[in-house]
């Protein structure tokens, strides 16, 4: 299995470089009703009609499908006393499958990454918490890698009427119908190869293994409502660990006018940490993104809050703004602001063990695509990341450290 994920790596690139289908520029249509498919994003979710999408269409037979992705090796150098340095590779490939029936649509999606190739332990991020490496001590200063399957779910929706439809959407991995797009799709954030330190409280649940959604579209608004596996995926990161639909949620979703999307959503999630097998969370999220035109040839910007509420302790909440600015072909601009309560930065024992400090992040950061080859592009980039946060962490992280990454990409 791991040779098999390092050939897709090693693969990636020179696959993105041929792939190309000049003619192929006609809009698929949406997996889960009549509208176009520009409006779907990571599982079940919505973004702004005008959010461009980036791919390879082809036609097998009846199947109108489309393939996407990408290849990043970054150097990630975390500053201050708790920062560490490490190179690694990132990636991943998105393959969607459309079949047109007289009523509606079958859908098919497949998603896998090269980040198990990492190690268990992730990359160094100062103040990100969640997960473990080994079963035994939690991640703290470091993002957990995904999995090398983080989805595998078929779709069938019928349409009821020219703006009405229902769907059902399942598989052994996916995403629920809560929080906002994932960010590693959402345009806003697809550029930054930073995950953001409120990922755990908006959209960690997009992978999860045991997903089953039904849901119902009418015109601009869409309810969805799923029963999912809760608990998030272990240290050992090339299997599949399915387990009972324990878990739920439910989102409301408002496409109002092309540029904007808005979701509200709330999930009751049972035992999704690993090392705190005994305590469920209640996760509410909020989120609006909005693609404008004003300046170069998009700009979108994502405004999200989340809420976790645990079956013991405090509850607390994240929120983020997010926004990348396309001035060109080749340049793109990208910034994140975060506002989030950390209380999981030391272990027991620890003299500020179980304490919850506000955590503000700012980064900003700027990639240039040297080539276009083809459906391909290839580009270079960088961000840096400065930190504040209560004094009493001054002892551990040092004064406003600063962090920086350095990234090559392959994109199609």
């Amino acid at each position: 299995m791991r040779a098999a994920v390092r050939g897709l790596l090693l693969a990636l690139p020179a696959t993105l470089a041929v792939l190309h289908a000049p003619g192929l520029a006609a809009q698929m249509a949406g997996l889960y009703g009549s509208y176009d498919m520009m409006r779907e994003a990571s599982g079940t979710s919505w973004q702004p009609d005008s959010t461009p999408m980036e791919g390879y269409q082809w036609m097998a037979g009846a199947w109108m499908t489309m393939l996407h992705g990408y290849a990043d090796v970054i150097y990630d150098d975390q500053g201050g006393p708790r920062g560490a340095a490490q190179t690694f590779p990132t990636s991943m490939l998105m393959l969607m499958a459309r079949r047109e029936l007289a009523d509606g649509a079958l859908g098919l999606r497949l998603m896998l990454s090269s980040d198990p190739l990492m190690g268990a332990s992730g990359y160094p991020l100062l103040f990100q918490t969640g997960e473990t490496a080994d079963g035994r001590v939690p991640l703290i200063d470091r993002q957990h890698p995904h999995n090398l399957l983080g989805e595998a779910a078929a779709s069938y929706s019928r349409n009821l009427s020219a703006r009405s439809s229902v769907f059902l959407y399942a598989g052994p991995a996916g995403e629920p119908a809560l929080g906002p797009t994932a960010f590693v799709h959402r345009l806003s954030s697809e550029d930054d190869p930073e995950a953001p330190l409120t990922h755990h409280w908006l959209d960690s649940t997009h992978i999860s293994y045991g997903v089953v959604t039904a849901g119902y579209v009418f015109g601009e608004f869409k309810l969805d409502a799923s029963a999912f596996n809760g608990r998030e995926p272990d240290q050992h990161r090339y299997d599949v660990e399915i387990r009972p639909l324990d878990s739920y949620a439910a989102r409301l979703t408002w496409n109002a006018g092309a540029d904007l999307s808005m979701q509200i959503s709330s999930g009751h999630l049972v035992s999704p940490e690993q090392l705190e097998p005994g305590i469920d969370v209640q996760r509410t999220t909020a989120s609006v993104s909005y693609n404008s035109h004003a300046l170069g040839q998009w700009w979108q910007t994502t405004l999200a809050w989340g809420r976790d509420a645990p079956s013991q302790g405090r509850a607390t909440n994240g929120a983020l703004l997010e926004s990348a600015l396309k001035l060109s072909t080749a340049q793109t601009l990208f910034a994140r602001a975060e506002h989030v309560a950390k209380d999981e930065l030391f272990l027991p024992g620890a003299p500020l063990y179980g304490a919850s400090f506000m955590v503000n992040a700012l980064s900003l950061g700027y990639i240039y695509d040297f080539a276009q080859l083809e459906s391909a592009s290839f580009g270079v980039g960088g961000l840096a990341t400065t930190y504040s946060y209560p004094a009493a962490l001054n002892g551990t992280y040092g004064y406003r450290p600063t962090s920086f990454m350095l990234f090559v990409r392959a994109r199609l």
